[in-house]
């Protein structure tokens, strides 16, 4: 499998990242590990998490999908093969939260200790903090790069000028540099990254890591109408999609994936991987056949043709 490097890191990827959103939430830990075992053996290494993953989820406190993987890595011995992209600046609380160095500090220890690691490989700013100045946030990551906790910074949910201040500010100060970029970006949602920020990251060569590539499941084709909603907890958030232009998309996924004897969604990741821009999608599974799909789509070539099609369909 040719892997693909992240940024100006020394850290090379697949060109499919498994999404740990999932994990403690609509995945228990028996199905989740499942699920991790089947991802590594098919040759894959690279995680997605966050601190406050599944804080959402009723009974949960935050830090579930962090402790599952953890627990995953130190059963399977494989920390050293694998990759582990998580996040700070998430709220648990009115008072934890944000991007303060001090918070920062602590958070970092936290992640640590779920993830039962000495260190994170790409630690991404989850949010923008406009209350604290890029110098103080990025000078707690520097101290964290220097202590050998952290190996590679990044941020998540960051339009081009924020990006662009935040690489200003590292360069004038001498800071560590965000690497790593994690957009929302998909078929359907393509005008946040689209444009200045794609031309940022491209010219920057920041790696990108996309996230609801799936458009929250959307593109998997399995919700055509409203009555289709409720056939997973997360369909509530897909009614959006459900429009002129959601359903020309979807047709043209039907078209394409036809042609390759695919799943839809294998080819909206393989339009993806295919993208400039992009260096691998995320996308999570509750299930061994819904990994399935999605390790058949990190080999999926698609033609200039399909991705023409798909371009066309995809065009506000």
């Amino acid at each position: 499998m040719n892997k693909r490097r992240l940024g100006h890191t020394d850290i090379r990827i697949s060109p499919l990242v498994l999404g740990g959103n999932v994990f403690g939430w609509t995945a228990d830990k028996r199905a989740s590990f499942e699920i991790l075992d089947r991802y590594a053996e098919a040759g894959f290494e690279t995680l997605d998490t966050a601190d406050v993953y599944s804080k959402w989820a009723p009974g949960n406190r935050g830090g579930e999908s962090e402790a599952i993987i953890g627990e995953w890595m130190e059963s399977r011995g494989n920390r050293d093969r694998t990759i582990v992209i998580t996040k700070v600046g998430g709220e648990f609380s009115p008072t934890e939260k944000g991007l303060s160095a001090g918070y920062i500090e602590r958070a970092v220890e936290a992640s640590l200790r779920r993830l039962r690691t000495d260190r994170i490989d790409v630690y991404l700013s989850h949010w923008p903090d406009a209350s604290v100045p890029y110098e103080e946030t990025l000078g707690a990551y520097q101290r964290l790069v220097a202590a050998g906790k952290v190996r590679a910074i990044g941020a998540s949910n960051h339009d081009a000028g924020q990006l662009r201040a935040a690489l200003n500010a590292a360069e004038r100060n001498k800071l560590p540099r965000y690497e790593v970029l994690q957009p929302e970006y998909n078929l359907f949602d393509r005008s946040g990254y689209d444009g200045a920020l794609r031309d940022l990251a491209l010219s920057e060569g920041i790696g990108v890591v996309t996230y609801y590539s799936l458009a929250k499941g959307f593109l998997s084709g399995k919700y055509r109408s409203a009555a289709d909603l409720g056939k997973s907890p997360r369909g509530h958030g897909v009614k959006g999609y459900l429009n002129e232009r959601g359903t020309r998309i979807l047709g043209a996924l039907d078209r394409v994936s036809e042609q390759h004897a695919a799943a839809p969604a294998e080819a909206a990741l393989a339009w993806l991987i295919a993208r400039p821009g992009v260096t691998a999608p995320i996308a999570s599974a509750t299930s061994l056949a819904q990994l399935e799909s999605l390790i058949r789509a990190a080999s999926l070539q698609l033609s200039a043709d399909d991705v023409a099609r798909l371009d066309e369909a995809s065009r506000y």
